[in-house]
């Protein structure tokens, strides 16, 4: 009888007419889980209630035009308590689907190539991988964000059950850590592609890899143990509930249980890759294969399969061919093998395998402790001594098919280099990659392989093949700072002009506005009345206070030492001294002429360690009407927006990084800059929120302004949650290093503006971890209004 801690066969759950490529644990029915193959169907399965157990069939899901790759199921939330399914497929597509219909609620689109990876957190939030080298956040059928910064596919995501943690393993062979849609960390460490990622707890993650290494890992960085027995790939992990335990599935042909840190038991399939297992509510584990089976293993005696079904499993797996390159059987040299004798020792360890010589032929055996004897687990082919000559050398490597693909007329051929045991699209996916060929071509190239390598014979390429593009004929494709403090001017020394030196930006909204400085806003304001003085604020912050004679004191000077091909006459000084004056006083009567117009912009071209004090005009005078339609409407506006992105550089001068924020923050103030500026929004914030490591108050207030200044104009736009979801990353971001209290309120402001009448950007922000980042801002009283709007933003994330 098997002891109480082995796990052998309970069933086996045909259906599928392909690989079974993902499966997922169903919320319900109780004791329910769902598959995901190639034959571009998704299926749950729920338990039956009579005593010899198995599974049923209960749903079919179609939605996808190709093969389906993986799986995820959504949290029950009020209107789908059941909760969801959500699939991805080589379609590049995720459909979204509920328990009690066939076809998907609805399919998120917006990945290029296959998604391959899919994770459900709290609040509806969706994680998905691509082959395309992106992950993007969904939620309520939209794309919140795409994570960059992979340089190949990424085949595995999770969300990490609290802090708004996700992480994404590529095949560049890492791990990234994110947060609110930021890179924060990179694990390295495997030698070979990232194939699966596994949650332990809030702080611990397992990862697999094609190295066939297993890690546990820390958030922290830190790579607690590495684990060692599979032989080949390994391509999925699922973890008991007890976080310790855990089993794992891969290309050797395994499934293997991990107890205590050790291998406690190897199970051989009957089938070459082990795609995918999950761990189900009553402990047992399911597997899905490339034979379009998926097996349930359990160590209930009560659900063990009758001994008719355990001795077909054994019959199965004795008829099994097994390649020695794809598992653990070595060089395999047929006249150094023992005879059936060996069999007469027993193993020391279950799962040990063993080959023996019967007849001429290479038979392998795996030891099993439960029931103490050795069973046969196939005949192995292609030894040493069978396939010296027959393999094909392509760089460096051998392989069973080496074949030539011409591609364009005339032009060089390329090399498709493949495995019996490879898998075929991934085969075809590394080709078009490698070779830089339209990924449409997927199915042609995989379908090519599978026709040409029918049978898995070893050996040569076949004398003729058909092209997989055309059949026979040719295929041309379609396809420093130095953290200067401002607190004494860091050009020309004290009591000179300091660019915006006092100006702390002004919006003139009354004298219970927060942003006006200290002695217009008191605490009380807010104690007398139950309004919300903080939020949403859509009135836009601005930059204003300005001493005109210092900063053209500071210009005159400064021309006087410009390089002469930028030096102002006389004349042009004059006009600039007359624009200035007349863009600092916006009541003035005076307008704007075109020619100061374009000398200002001229002048904005100086070196850049002098050009500040063109700046600081430029920051004044785009609030003008006039200079805001003529600097920032049509292709004049694109080419101020790459000039100021080009100012915002990390390795620019602190003086141009503040000025040109501040600038942006004032073209808000026009329709033409208001519109330049939402529509260059990615870019800008972008490249802005790289400023928050900067050492400067004055730099991270006019950065926390953007940010307000954004999620003010996409306040009460509901359809904007692409950028409002890029606020939140942005503020979040700029939160975990900022220390000014001025630039901490801001960003507090642009958060409660940004959720505030949203519930979709509420749960974003939730799923992010907002509430738990900004929470120790509750209890600060100097100055009051941070504490203040602090618990406010908390009250709305509740």
């Amino acid at each position: 009888m098997a002891s109480a801690s082995t796990y052998r066969l309970s069933c086996s759950i045909p259906g599928h007419e392909m690989d079974v490529r993902g499966l997922a644990t169903a919320v319900f029915p109780e004791g329910a889980f769902v598959s995901v193959s190639r034959d571009r169907t998704a299926r749950v399965w729920v338990p039956n209630s009579s005593p010899n157990g198995g599974f049923t069939e209960m749903h079919c899901m179609n939605g996808h035009t190709n093969f389906v790759s993986c799986v995820c199921i959504i949290a029950p939330n009020e209107t789908y308590p059941r909760g969801l399914v959500a699939t991805g497929g080589n379609d590049n597509n995720i459909c979204v689907f509920s328990l009690d219909r066939a076809e998907p609620l609805f399919t998120l689109k917006g990945h290029k190539n296959t998604v391959c990876a899919l994770s459900a957190g709290k609040f509806g939030t969706l994680l998905s991988g691509s082959w395309d080298t992106t992950a993007k956040v969904w939620l309520n059928e939209k794309c919140m964000m795409t994570l960059q910064g992979h340089t190949a596919a990424v085949w595995a995501a999770v969300i990490l059950p609290e802090q708004g943690l996700m992480l994404t393993g590529s095949a560049d062979k890492t791990i990234k850590l994110w947060k609110a849609g930021r890179c924060e960390k990179t694990f390295t460490g495997h030698e070979d592609c990232v194939r699966g990622l596994a949650v332990v707890n809030d702080v611990e993650f397992f990862s697999c890899s094609n190295d066939a290494s297993i890690r546990r890992w820390m958030v922290t960085g830190e790579c607690l143990q590495i684990y060692y027995s599979h032989t080949n790939y390994i391509y999925s992990l699922a973890v008991f509930p007890n976080g310790q335990d855990f089993v794992s599935t891969g290309e050797d042909r395994t499934l293997r249980i991990w107890k205590k840190g050790e291998c406690s038991q190897t199970i051989r399939l009957p089938s070459q890759s082990v795609w995918c297992c999950c761990v189900l509510p009553n402990g047992d584990i399911a597997v899905g294969a490339s034979d379009g089976i998926i097996r349930v293993f359990t160590e209930c005696e009560d659900r063990v399969a009758s001994a008719q079904d355990l001795q077909a499993f054994e019959d199965e797996l004795s008829k099994a061919t097994i390649d020695p390159k794809t598992g653990d059987l070595g060089d395999i040299k047929i006249e150094d093998l023992p005879g059936r004798e060996h069999l007469n020792e027993p193993g020391n360890r279950d799962g040990q395998t063993r080959l023996i010589k019967e007849d001429g032929r290479v038979e392998a055996y795996q030891w099993s402790m439960s029931d103490g004897r050795w069973m046969k687990i196939g005949d192995v082919v292609g030894g040493s001594s069978q396939q010296s000559s027959k393999r094909v050398m392509y760089e460096g490597k051998e392989y069973d098919f080496v074949f030539t693909i011409d591609v364009n007329e005339g032009g060089p051929s390329m090399k498709l280099p493949y495995n019996v045991t490879d898998d075929p699209w991934l085969a075809a996916h590394n080709f078009l990659q490698k070779n830089d060929l339209n990924p449409m071509f997927l199915d042609q190239v995989a379908n090519f392989i599978i026709e040409n390598t029918k049978g898995h014979t070893l050996g040569p390429t076949p004398a003729t093949v058909s092209d997989p593009f055309t059949g026979s004929g040719r295929y041309i494709p379609g396809s420093s700072d130095r953290g200067e403090n401002y607190g004494g001017d860091p050009f020309t020394g004290a009591g000179r002009y300091i660019p915006g030196s006092g100006s702390a930006g002004a919006a003139p909204v009354g004298v219970a506005d927060p942003f006006t400085g200290g002695s217009a806003y008191s605490s009380a304001a807010l104690q007398k009345t139950s309004t919300n003085i903080y939020f949403p604020k859509t009135d836009g912050v601005t930059f204003e206070q300005a001493n005109a004679a210092q900063i053209f004191a500071k210009l005159k000077e400064l021309n006087g030492t410009a390089p002469q091909e930028h030096r102002l006459s006389e004349e042009a000084l004059n006009n600039l001294e007359k624009l200035l004056l007349t863009v600092s006083n916006l009541k003035s009567q005076e307008q704007p002429t075109a020619e100061q117009i374009s000398l200002l912009w001229r002048a904005c071209h100086w070196p850049k360690d002098i050009v500040f004090p063109v700046l600081d005009i430029l920051r004044l005078a785009v609030r003008h009407p006039e200079v805001n339609a003529h600097l920032c409407g049509g292709t004049e506006g694109a080419s101020l927006c790459n000039h100021l992105l080009s100012l915002l550089s990390p390795q620019e001068r602190s003086a141009n990084q503040m000025l040109a924020l501040r600038t942006l923050c004032n073209c808000f103030t026009n329709q033409h800059g208001r519109q330049l500026l939402l529509g260059q929004r990615e870019a800008v914030l972008s490249r802005a929120s790289d400023l928050r490591t900067v050492c400067n108050k004055n730099i991270h207030v006019a950065l926390a302004t953007l940010v307000l200044n954004y999620a003010g104009h996409l306040h009460g736009k509901p359809s904007e949650l692409e950028a409002k979801a890029q606020c939140l990353s942005v503020a979040s971001a700029a939160l975990e290093v900022v220390q000014d209290k001025e630039a901490i309120f801001r960003l507090l402001v642009a958060l409660g503006t940004t959720v505030s009448g949203d519930g979709t950007a509420k749960d974003l922000a939730r799923s992010l971890g907002v509430s738990s980042q900004i929470a120790k801002y509750s209890t600060v009283t100097d100055p009051a209004k941070v504490g203040e709007c602090c618990r406010l933003v908390l009250d709305e994330l509740q």
